[in-house]
């Protein structure tokens, strides 16, 4: 079967092409196309379809999907979570979400990692998993970078990020610093959360923004 990873959470993303088997632990990637950042409104869709049509395959060919829910752009979110879901809703398949963090955690070592990414405002999304061997989120949460400093204190953390890296092993962290996560990662993880019956229907998929909009934050109520 044919399942397709979509992330357009960052400035650039990727979709990916991957065959997997009920009976097979991981899958093979087929290819990994790269999304150009402020367009993905108009490439994702054509980029599917000509991704598709390469290897000889059609829409209607799809079994399952695979999707990056969060954290990150709130605009690029919508645009990739919207794409998925219409797919997934014509075809009648199911759709996994991944959280970045987790994508970022995959690539430590240990049973139970931390994992960063630079949130902007002088904030850190921070995800704290599981790994025995199936990932297992322990939780998420958006600090600012002192408090980053001290969560990360003594344990093992893994980051994409060069500064968050730097500041986490001056804290005494013990950092692996990895290549931002592709699509194929997400795959690979969305089809762990398959086999374990964690699919999600069109309606039930929603961002995992752990930040608020700042329409949200600007709406709330002057106390």
């Amino acid at each position: 079967m044919l399942l397709l990873a979509a992330d357009t959470s960052g400035k650039n993303g990727s979709i990916a092409l991957a065959r997997v088997s009920a009976d097979q632990a991981d899958v093979e990637v087929l290819e990994v196309v790269p999304l150009e950042g402020g367009t993905f409104s108009a490439q994702l869709v054509p980029q599917i379809s000509a991704l598709l049509a390469k290897h000889g395959h059609s829409k209607s060919e799809l079994e399952a999907f695979a999707v990056v829910s969060g954290p990150g752009s709130f605009t690029g979110l919508r645009v990739g979570l919207a794409a998925i879901k219409a797919l997934a809703e014509v075809l009648g398949k199911p759709i996994v979400a991944v959280s970045l963090l987790e994508a970022v955690a995959s690539g430590g070592v240990g049973g139970t990692r931390l994992a960063a990414l630079d949130a902007g405002r002088g904030e850190v999304y921070l995800g704290e998993y599981e790994f025995n061997p199936q990932p297992r989120k322990l939780g998420e949460r958006l600090l600012t970078k002192d408090e980053f400093a001290l969560a990360s204190k003594g344990k093992t953390l893994t980051t994409p990020d060069a500064a968050l890296a730097e500041l986490a092993h001056a804290g005494g962290a013990e950092v692996r610093q990895i290549a931002y996560p592709r699509s194929d990662v997400t795959a690979r993880l969305g089809w762990k959360h398959l086999l374990r019956g964690e699919a999600v229907s069109p309606e039930a998929l929603d961002a995992n923004y752990i930040r608020r909009s700042d329409a949200e934050i600007f709406s709330l109520p002057k106390l």
